[in-house]
């Protein structure tokens, strides 16, 4: 969900303002994947290497998610969206991860529509925990080495039970994948706009989702 600071830049506005926007296209995009019946989103919400960001901004941005996750848990309810969350979530500060926690508990037993955030996410470190439990696994006497493979290393990521994602959905023109679920995109569409986060609303989406009805998927097969 990349361009909220170029948004409100390209106003004369605050960096934050931008991302106080994009708040309203998070709620449309939730919106229009629930009406499609689409069974998951994942929002790449947070990434561990926005820490890097001045300090004044990240704690607005702690601020705005906090502030997200009270004033929407209702609404996210009525929707049938049930709330996850993967990433480094210790390094959330305690409030940010009590309101997480609140918002994961409120949403258990919604079944429409399965949205997770990636909090303090990073596809790399993903990877890099994985093969440490995988090594943990061994060193106990769990895991046969001989016996991994793909199936059984994906088991040991943040949220295994995830299905790979169809499309991967970029704003903002940036032609990179930026550190996002690099194990799981292996075989991903990917569709790039320029239309920038807060300007990201229903339509933008409905236009992705059209575009990816009109590929090929092959996984590298040749079709007969």
């Amino acid at each position: 969900m990349d361009g909220n600071g170029r948004w409100a830049e390209r106003r004369g506005q605050p960096r934050i303002l931008g991302h106080r926007a994009g708040m309203k296209s998070v709620r449309s995009v939730i919106e229009a994947a629930g009406d499609l019946g689409i069974e998951a989103l994942t929002l790449y919400a947070f990434s561990k290497e926005n820490w890097k960001r001045p300090a004044t901004e990240v704690h607005a941005l702690m601020g705005l998610l906090r502030r997200y996750m009270r004033s929407e848990r209702e609404e996210l309810i009525a929707r049938g969206a049930r709330i996850e969350a993967i990433g480094d979530l210790g390094q959330l500060d305690e409030t940010a991860r009590e309101e997480l926690d609140a918002l994961i508990a409120a949403t258990a037993d919604c079944d429409r529509l399965r949205v997770t955030l990636a909090l303090s996410y990073g596809g790399r470190a993903e990877i890099v925990e994985a093969a440490r439990r995988i090594a943990r696994a061994v060193r106990a006497g769990e895991l046969d080495p001989d016996a991994l493979d793909e199936r059984v290393f994906a088991g040991y990521l943040y949220s295994p039970d995830l299905p790979d994602p169809d499309l991967l959905v970029r704003t903002s023109g940036e032609m990179r994948i930026s550190n996002f679920l690099l194990w799981q995109i292996a075989y991903t569409e990917l569709y790039v706009t320029d239309t920038l986060w807060p300007d990201f609303d229903r339509v933008a989406f409905f236009t992705a989702i059209e575009e990816y009805q009109s590929r090929d998927r092959r996984f590298g097969r040749v079709m007969a």
